[in-house]
């Protein structure tokens, strides 16, 4: 089944159910009850998708190691879906651990098939910010911006480092 909200996404009619309930329970912050939803259709149907949203829902409960682990599954189950490299590399990043997060974000932007490919490179570059490497950076939200034009992080986080190296 395809879903308005995740038209990519082929789960059965069944467990898309409770992966969205569970996506609009997270939005609304309901995290304890969205992580039951998920884990619902995953019970369902064991899926990449659901298995990257229930670990960006780990992440939203600064459960990051469970948000690793879930992101690794999700790759096990089908490695060309670029969401969870780029999670991974998200949550390592925000661990500081920035050699990880630069590996898996490399990944990430190699995967065929990705819902936001636009958001490793931005990822990317806040890594090499962070590492002082800003020409990498600014290739990098640059990248993003070829991917995605209107892409407001990318937009400023490429004016904010042009500025700084002014």
């Amino acid at each position: 089944m395809h879903s308005t909200l995740f038209p990519t996404y082929n789960l059965c009619p069944e467990a898309m159910k409770y992966f969205e309930m569970g996506y609009k329970c997270q939005m609304e912050g309901e995290l304890e009850l969205a992580e039951t939803y998920y884990k619902k259709s995953l019970e369902i149907e064991d899926t990449a998708e659901g298995r990257t949203y229930l670990g960006w829902n780990y992440s939203f409960m600064e459960k990051l190691d469970d948000a690793i682990l879930e992101c690794r599954k999700a790759i096990k189950l089908d490695p060309d879906f670029g969401n969870p490299y780029n999670d991974i590399g998200s949550y390592f990043l925000k661990l500081g651990n920035l050699e990880e997060a630069a590996e898996w974000l490399k990944k990430a932007k190699d995967a065929p098939r990705y819902d936001n490919p636009e958001y490793p490179y931005l990822n990317l570059g806040k890594v090499y910010e962070l590492k002082g490497l800003w020409p990498l950076a600014v290739q990098e939200y640059e990248g993003a911006l070829k991917i995605k034009p209107d892409f407001e992080a990318a937009k400023n986080s490429l004016e904010k480092l042009k500025a700084n190296l002014n």
